[in-house]
């Protein structure tokens, strides 16, 4: 395991529960058993906040810390597209990123492919609590 995956899931800033949220969503990963539960406040079409608890492996916690600080103050929209981009990127023989997934190179690499369901579960709850 990498040493820098580990660091960026140590920051947990919105690694929280937020009381009074508009949206929420909880998802598990059939195949290994992560749970993610997301809360977000969203004021017109952008989120304003962002938290996030897990029961998770070391991959997800990182995507998901990752992900909540790239959501936070972003419009929807931009969301469902970095969402779609996400999963994009393990489906295609290409594994060079694009700008908009720069944040999680150290996620995003093809050693990791294994790990694919674990990093893309914080994904599959956010693109589903921002779709509706």
């Amino acid at each position: 395991m990498n040493l820098e995956i580990i660091n960026i899931a140590a920051d947990t800033k919105n690694n929280k529960d937020i009381k009074n949220h508009t949206h929420f969503m909880k998802l598990k990963n059939s195949v290994c058993g992560d749970e993610i539960q997301l809360k977000l406040i969203i004021n017109r079409d952008k989120i304003t906040d962002v938290g996030y608890q897990t029961e998770s492996c070391i991959y997800c916690q990182a995507s998901a810390s990752l992900l909540s600080k790239i959501s936070k103050n972003s419009k929807k929209g931009k969301i469902i597209k970095l969402c779609d981009e996400a999963k994009s990127f393990f489906e295609k023989d290409d594994k060079n990123l694009n700008n908009n997934l720069k944040l999680f190179s150290k996620l995003f690499v093809k050693e990791n492919l294994s790990r694919k369901d674990c990093i893309l579960l914080p994904f599959k709850a956010m693109k589903k609590i921002v779709s509706n």
